[in-house]
């Protein structure tokens, strides 16, 4: 849990970094964070010992979890606004639950309930209205990179134990799937007049997201979801958002519903609680993939 929690914190300064960049363009922004992040893991790469088609099946996940998942994500900026992204993710744990459970060929009704819980804490905390022209155009594409990213953590939740390697020595394959997605869906669309006009400010974020949000960020937060149970990996896909809204109340000094916060946040504590309950019933550690 520690690990989703230090990603969460992480990606909390993300959503206003990447409105700075989503100008350069969907996909080559895709491209450059997923190229950024495989070369951070590459020379930790050990692949030694699996099948080809495993190889292939772990570029597989990373090209869905991040490449897709990513071309989707940035493109609703084009049509949302920041908080609206945000506001977006938050059925990202009903995703989680729901894949999950598909895999299993059972419904889990508590864990669907916590991250139902997990939902509408968040949404208690960034909920303002909606109905702004483009809203539903951005709402697709937030739920088709929400699906993504679901589908993703459960399959590698699923695959990476039973290959015997640890987390490093997977994430370089992951990111090769998700630059090589990227590259090639990017190499006709830059428009390159945005890229070589990027500024010095859209460069470093540009290396932070790609490094930091995207790099130790996924890796962290893969590492976490093999470790964890699947209601506690529904749930911290959420805590992202309330941190971001904490994040801009104490350290940018943006204004903030602090009664509206407070509320979400009791509400997903509460998930939380009642998620651990339930773990300590059944027995200490993670539920079988």
């Amino acid at each position: 849990m520690y690990l989703l929690l230090a990603v969460s914190i992480i990606w909390a300064l993300s959503f206003g970094l990447t409105a700075q960049v989503a100008g350069l363009g969907a996909p080559f922004v895709t491209a450059a964070r997923t190229v950024l992040a495989a070369l951070v893991f590459l020379p930790f790469l050990d692949v030694k010992g699996l099948s080809p088609r495993r190889v292939l099946a772990f570029a597989g996940i990373g090209a869905l979890q991040f490449g897709f998942m990513y071309l989707l994500y940035i493109e609703s900026f084009r049509w949302l606004r920041p908080s609206e992204v945000a506001l977006f993710t938050i059925f990202t744990p009903l995703f989680v639950t729901l894949v999950s459970d598909l895999f299993a060929g059972r419904v889990a009704w508590k864990t669907l309930l916590v991250a139902a819980l997990a939902v509408a804490g968040t949404g208690i905390c960034v909920w303002s209205g909606l109905g702004r022209a483009g809203m539903l155009r951005g709402f697709l594409l937030m739920q088709g990179a929400n699906l993504c990213f679901a589908l993703g953590q459960v399959l590698y939740r699923r695959a990476a134990p039973a290959s015997g390697k640890r987390d490093r020595d997977l994430m370089g394959v992951l990111y090769l799937g998700a630059a090589a997605v990227a590259v090639a869906m990017a190499a006709p669309a830059i428009q390159w007049d945005r890229v070589l006009g990027m500024d010095l400010r859209q460069g470093v974020v540009l290396l932070y997201l790609g490094l930091m949000a995207s790099g130790l960020g996924f890796f962290l937060f893969n590492a976490g979801a093999r470790r964890t149970d699947i209601g506690t990996l529904a749930i911290f896909n959420n805590m992202k958002i309330p941190l971001a809204i904490l994040a801009s109340g104490l350290i940018f000094r943006e204004p903030v519903d602090w009664p509206r916060l407070a509320a979400g946040g009791a509400v997903i504590a509460c998930a939380l609680g009642l998620n651990g309950a339930a773990v300590a019933r059944r027995g200490s550690g993670p539920e079988g993939p």
